[in-house]
């Protein structure tokens, strides 16, 4: 537990340039608080004291404006940046090193039983106010922008961008948000493709042109 603990401070120093020191991230961060509230509610659901899992995760809600469900799985290095109002759902699966912004929601799409939450991969980074709904996969070292409403699977390597969000994907290359941490300037697949159309329509007025010149040359 306490290995875990120093890697969660390690991971919050590498991706918030705010911090200051070990000490102040354990005493005020709320993102840890909530994690380490969370392990212990998961410990009680396992081992199915369910209301008593859920006293916990509630009693960290009011103490951090972070709802984790006790039943969500959630890897090693979670990092919560700001943290107040992020919702995470009873099925949902984070994988390691993962980055959440402020007002993210890892929920479900609507009422179904089972499996309904999404599963996060290694080294996402999730912008704030961004909405994951579904029972999909966020593949590994992919990115979601703020604000983007992801509602489909994203293949490893990419970007989710808009409402509903979009795939761009990054080629061959992978997305280390430690180093890029900037959440709005994302591509945008509506302006990528007004370009297209705007370029090609330059090709065609060009062509035109020249077959206007072409004619009048031949009369």
């Amino acid at each position: 537990m306490f290995k875990g603990l120093r890697e969660t401070i390690r991971a919050y120093q590498e991706r918030d340039p705010a911090a200051r020191s070990g000490v102040e991230i354990f005493l005020l961060y709320p993102g840890v608080h909530a994690t380490i509230y969370h392990k212990f509610a998961h410990f009680l659901y396992r081992h199915r004291l369910f209301f008593l899992a859920r006293f916990v995760s509630q009693w960290s809600r009011f103490w951090t404006g972070i709802e984790i469900h006790p039943g969500a799985t959630i890897g090693r290095r979670f990092v919560i940046d700001h943290g107040m109002g992020v919702v995470i759902g009873e099925t949902a699966e984070i994988g390691d090193d993962v980055l959440l912004y402020q007002g993210v929601t890892l929920g479900g799409s609507g009422k179904e039983k089972g499996k309904r939450h999404p599963t996060i991969g290694n080294n996402v980074m999730i912008g704030s106010g961004a909405r994951v709904l579904g029972s999909f996969k966020v593949g590994d070292n992919s990115r979601i922008a703020a604000g983007a409403v992801v509602v489909a699977e994203m293949p490893p390597n990419s970007t989710a961008v808009g409402v509903p969000a979009q795939i761009v994907k990054v080629a061959g290359e992978r997305v280390n948000y430690t180093k890029e941490l900037d959440q709005i300037h994302t591509p945008d697949p509506v302006s990528l493709e007004i370009q297209k159309l705007t370029e090609c329509t330059r090709r065609l007025e060009k062509a035109m042109r020249e077959l206007e010149e072409k004619r009048h040359e031949d009369i």
